[in-house]
């Protein structure tokens, strides 16, 4: 098809706009077509045809092939083909194709994965898209290095091109990509050292460098929060982390010594580590088991020593586990055998597990093992004569190895007791930026956006929606504001719904709206199901818009801690867990979207528990109604906010902080806030608590009804969160980062003092409710 007969279809193109609708420009309705042509007119996009209107008709999209536009210009252009796509022919220009891309200028967001594009990335074109923030050219055959005109992309924030062919080393100029926070080159041909400069870039969150050839030690990457490095040859110096990471990946390389026992510890928020098929040798750190976000751990075909206890603890979101080739002794922890759900690997070991359908070696085994690697276990000291003579050296080395780790599981089982008193707050000067972590992709794989268990975002019709609440009856109205009414409903297979009907103006601009809001999506957010447009027959306007939400319906957090009765109160465990939980929400909302939502008018009856207690923020800024947010929060004498909440402030996520404080001392204290008389008294005792010497003036403060199951240590790193979060300028309060990773701590040294309390050396005496009931 000649350019001559694209833009004839253009023009027919432009008869099925909507009355009312601002076409597309005709320059990018033909580049459309032209990109179409160029990939040899792919089954994927069969369905743009000559009367497609890209930005208003909804007929032509498919889950593979779609755009987005904001008013007559094209803002976002996914095309997905199917996997196996074989090369394009070799009349393919990968410039002709950029070329042409650049003609939308405005494009932020672009998808071209499985379309046989092969050749290098053309550098001096891709720069022209000075919009571009997400970027995801993978399963392509694309090879050279990275151009250097990426370095030109401003904006960008994510850069995805798996599986292709590119090679050359990582280059260092990276650093000059002030936003990049998400960065993968998973099953390409890199090779080489990583550069050092990586650890300048304050931003960068994300880092997939699997299956490439790279070796050497790794740089620093104590900014990074995802770390996926596995199958190269890395090594064998493990890398410095971070407090905040979430995800380690390094099976598959060339790392050997020890693992950073101490350095893994603290790491609260560690939800996966994978160091299997390296070369460690030495101590395996059973206090790994016992993190609190830890999901999916394995140290399986490494040369691992030590005896483990079958009274170790496990936290409660541990789901797999693979402790397989190892050199281990002892017996497996009893919250590792009965664990239903849990997935435990754990044969080619020397452990007595009475499990047969996973075989060990016998204990000599890993004992001459052990002084092959240089680890001499406990009974391998006891020599003496001319075998003494030949060893001493190698014990000696094993005698400071083990000595270590005696050393470290001491001050892990003493942690509550030795803690300095100010450790926690000393991290308000390292706060990541939240509104950093800008990518959707990364932060469905860091937060389980996929993993929700709720149904997909989908376009609702008026008759759906008047099904589900018998024609907006009265009876399935549940409130009303100034935007509209709150309805209860339920849908045709039986899912109850909430849906809110806003009345728009005629001016309003939807799609940039529909598109956040269909990120709403998170296990600690009240979700986003979908929306409706109701139009008006006679123009064609919008006059309504639904929004459908999940429905939660066993009540708010109030309901569980300051107005729950005997039986129906959270333990303080299980208060921590929530709080973190509601501190996630947070987190999503503030950098989980783009741009981030802030100033959520966050209370304790809008935190809603589902059936499994699973705390949900119900109640936040949607994007359409904060147009009209400053004229709405004009702060009364009443009010319990502090005045930088009335008008939009740089600071925008301290304000949700303060709110969360709030909501804190609530949990704390057991007796409802409503005022901020109420909040500037608390934070007197607070304070003067905190001071005191002794637990009893601090215990004193906590509800009754679990105040003697709480640690003094947890108690206390609760409180001091709490306090930050309260600061009166907002500068001072902390990052929602911080937030989570002192209540993680909070509610590991709770676990760890029960554990202590029922250990079998210690007195008889009432156990503390867990950190993570």
């Amino acid at each position: 098809m000649g350019d001559h007969a694209l833009l004839i279809l253009l023009s027919v193109a432009s008869l099925s706009l909507l009355p009312g609708a601002m076409p597309l420009q005709p320059s990018q309705a033909w580049s459309l077509f032209k990109l179409r042509q160029l990939l040899g007119d792919p089954p994927v996009l069969g369905t743009w045809r000559n009367y497609t209107d890209f930005c208003y008709g909804g007929d032509y999209k498919t889950a593979s092939a779609f755009v987005e536009c904001y008013e007559d210009s094209v803002t976002q252009l996914h095309i997905m083909g199917e996997p196996g796509a074989r090369p394009l022919p070799t009349t393919f220009s990968i410039d002709a194709f950029f070329t042409t891309l650049s003609r939308l200028p405005d494009l932020k967001v672009l998808t071209l994965t499985n379309l046989g594009l092969w050749g290098p990335l053309p550098g001096g074109k891709i720069s022209r898209l000075q919009k571009l923030e997400i970027v995801n050219v993978s399963s392509n055959y694309l090879y050279g290095e990275l151009p250097r005109g990426l370095s030109q992309l401003g904006s960008l924030q994510t850069l995805v091109a798996d599986h292709n062919m590119l090679g050359g080393k990582l280059p260092g100029w990276l650093k000059d990509m002030p936003l990049l926070a998400v960065l993968s080159l998973r099953n390409n041909t890199l090779q080489g050292t990583l550069p050092e400069s990586l650890k300048d870039m304050p931003s960068l969150r994300s880092l997939v460098l699997a299956s490439n050839n790279l070796s050497g030690n790794l740089p620093e990457l104590s900014n990074l929060q995802v770390i996926d490095m596995a199958n190269n040859a890395l090594g064998p110096k493990f890398p410095r982390l971070g407090r905040k990471v979430a995800s380690v990946v390094l099976a598959g390389n060339k790392f050997s010594d020890g693992l950073p026992a101490d350095m893994l510890a603290s790491c609260y928020l560690l939800e996966r580590l994978d160091v299997s098929g390296n070369r460690f040798v030495g101590p395996f750190p059973a206090a790994l088991l016992s993190l609190p976000s830890m999901e999916y751990l394995s140290i399986a075909g490494n040369r691992f020593t030590g005896r483990l206890s079958g009274n170790a603890s496990c936290g409660e979101n541990l789901r797999f586990v693979d402790l397989s080739s190892n050199l281990l002794t002892g017996s497996l922890p009893g919250c590792l055998l009965a664990a239903p759900g849990k997935t435990v690997l754990f044969s080619a070991n020397c452990l007595s597990t009475g499990d047969d359908s996973q075989s060990q070696h016998p204990s000599p085994f890993c004992r001459n093992q052990a002084l092959a690697v240089g680890i001499v276990p406990e009974q391998g000291r006891k020599k003496s004569g001319a075998k003494a003579g030949v060893v001493a050296v190698i014990v000696l080395v094993g005698a400071l190895v083990v000595s270590a780790a005696v050393v470290f599981v001491v001050r892990k089982a003493r942690l509550p007791k030795a803690r300095p008193a100010r450790r926690l707050v000393e991290h308000a000067s390292s706060a990541y930026p939240s509104n950093l972590l800008a990518d959707a992709r990364y932060i469905s794989q860091t937060v389980k956006l996929g993993a929700l268990g709720i149904p997909a975002y989908r376009s609702f019709s008026l008759v759906e929606l008047e099904a589900a609440t018998d024609n907006f009856q009265v009876s399935s109205l549940m409130g009303q504001d100034a935007h509209g009414q709150m309805y209860r409903g339920r849908l045709s297979n039986g899912t109850p719904v909430t849906i809110r009907s806003l009345k728009v103006n005629k001016s309003q601009s939807f799609t940039r709206h529909i598109e956040m809001i269909s990120k709403l999506r998170h296990r600690h957010l009240v979700s986003a199901l979908g929306h409706c447009f109701q139009y008006n027959l006679d123009d064609s306007t919008v006059t309504h818009l639904y929004l459908v939400f999940e429905y939660v319906h066993n009540g708010n957090l109030r309901g569980r801690i300051s107005q729950g009765t005997e039986g129906r109160k959270l333990s303080w465990g299980q208060r921590i867990s929530t709080a973190i939980g509601v501190a996630k929400g947070i987190q999503f909302l503030h950098g989980g979207i783009i741009p981030g939502l802030f100033a959520n008018n966050l209370k304790i009856t809008n935190i809603l528990m589902d059936q499994n207690q699973v705390p949900k923020i119900g109640s936040y800024n949607i994007p359409i109604l904060s147009e009209t947010m400053k004229s709405e929060m004009q702060g009364g004498a009443g009010s319990k906010y502090p005045p930088d909440r009335i008008c939009r402030v740089p600071n925008g996520d301290k304000i949700d902080m303060y709110d969360f404080g709030v909501i804190l001392l609530e949990v704390i204290s057991g007796r409802p806030i409503s005022s901020l008389y109420e909040v500037e008294m608390m934070k007197e005792q607070l304070q003067s608590a905190l001071t005191a010497q002794g637990p009893s003036k601090r215990s004193n403060l906590v509800d009754p009804a679990v105040s003697k199951a709480c640690s003094d240590d947890s108690m206390r790193t609760v409180m001091e969160i709490c306090l930050r979060c309260l600061a009166k300028e907002p500068t001072q309060r902390p990052s929602v980062e911080d937030v989570l990773w002192n209540l993680q701590f909070a509610a590991q040294v709770q676990d760890d003092s029960r554990s202590s309390e029922e250990s079998p050396l210690s007195p008889s005496q009432p156990h503390a409710q867990s950190a993570h009931d």
